[in-house]
């Protein structure tokens, strides 16, 4: 919207800033972070005055990382981080854009996803919201309409069949074709999101993995939507992507400020409601750019969470398979998954062999995995030159 006051720059000079997209990037997050701030503590007390508080799973592997004291913490504070964006993002990207229309639109979309997951979990007091079924067949109703929606625009059009992988110069598939097409931006997003949602298990973590992929997707966006340097770095030049670097930095300064009240010792969780809104639209943002396997590389630590889920559930479903019997606890790959759970354990062990208090570990686990999140962003970027 403020994009706008540009338009007036033969009369008040200073308005040209208003053009620059790291001018507005830079605000944008400026401004999402402090409406943050200013909205989460009135939001928690909204939260709490509701009742809206974090169901933990009541059985013998909860017990073993002690989360019962979690319970009752505010929970569905991803509406936070989705009004937040969604305000900067209405202020400070250019509105005419589709492109941002397709991410604003993928994280609502996302985000009521969620939502109604997270209030049939509160509804019946348990950890049972939506069934698998459900919540993959809205997601690959989305798939659908943004896939339509990407076709549309001529900007995207271009490029949306392609399959571009880091490190090569050219498309390694020029053309999916529209079946191949949907498939791979369905798992794209749907990796992506339930990825991320299993990463949200400790104060802090997804919020700031997050923060670290959408600066690194910030920077992927000003390339691909600048022509000169898109043509330098031979990667694709996409027609408005410059707007979804504004966009990043709108949901930077939204991942920045909730993290404020995220951070341990957490006073209001995302819940499913953020983090499926989050995951999701980082995937749209990933695929509207043509970076999509470059979030193997940058989101290494939701791809990570997301595997080890999927070892641990194969390795126990096959010795069952061979064996008849359930695969012993000292014989599984990892002590607990997802797999910051399983460094939690080991790190509350640790301390309490050294005497120490266990209830830093949770803390050191995050903090670690937001170094390697920050590594691995920084790892995605430098794709851009090793071509």
């Amino acid at each position: 919207m403020l994009y706008y006051l540009s338009a007036f720059t033969h009369l008040f000079t200073p308005l040209n800033l208003f053009r620059y997209v790291t001018f507005r990037a830079v605000m944008g997050a400026g401004t999402a972070f402090f409406l943050s701030l200013l909205l989460g503590r009135w939001m928690i007390g909204q939260l709490r005055a509701y009742k809206i508080g974090q169901i933990v799973r009541q059985d013998p592997e909860m017990a073993r990382i002690m989360h019962h004291g979690k319970k009752g913490t505010p929970t569905m504070g991803g509406l936070l981080i989705i009004f937040t964006t969604l305000v900067a993002a209405l202020l400070w990207c250019e509105t005419a854009n589709p492109q941002v229309w397709i991410a604003l639109a993928t994280m609502l979309f996302m985000g009521g996803i969620g939502f109604v997951d997270d209030w049939l979990k509160l509804k019946r007091r348990n950890s049972d919201g939506l069934k698998e079924w459900q919540k993959l067949a809205l997601q690959g109703l989305w798939v659908a309409i943004a896939f339509a929606a990407i076709e549309a625009v001529p900007g995207t059009r271009v490029h949306a069949r392609e399959l571009m992988v880091p490190f090569f110069k050219a498309p390694v598939v020029a053309d999916l074709t529209v079946p191949g097409a949907l498939v791979f931006m369905f798992l794209v997003l749907v990796g992506t999101t339930n990825a991320v949602n299993l990463t949200d298990g400790l104060d802090g973590l997804a919020a700031g993995c997050m923060n670290s992929v959408s600066a690194a997707y910030l920077v992927l966006a000003y390339v691909a939507g600048n022509a000169i340097m898109s043509n330098y770095l031979q990667v694709p030049s996409i027609a408005g992507a410059h707007e979804l670097a504004v966009f990043c930095g709108c949901l930077l300064g939204a991942g920045l400020g909730f993290l404020w009240w995220n951070a341990y010792p957490a006073k209001v969780f995302m819940g499913d409601t953020g983090s499926l809104a989050l995951g999701g639209t980082i995937a749209m943002v990933a695929i509207l750019i043509k970076h999509e396997l470059t979030l193997l590389i940058v989101g290494l630590v939701f791809a990570g969470e997301a595997a080890s889920v999927l070892i641990q559930r194969a390795s126990c479903r096959l010795y069952r398979r061979f064996t008849g019997q359930g695969l012993p606890p000292e014989r599984r790959p990892f002590r607990m998954t997802p797999i910051h759970h399983h460094f939690e354990i080991i790190s509350k062990e640790r301390a309490q062999a050294e005497g120490r208090s266990p209830d830093s570990a949770e803390n050191s686990v995050v903090i670690r995995f937001w170094i390697v999140s920050i590594v691995c962003a920084l790892l995605g970027l430098a794709t851009l030159k090793l071509r």
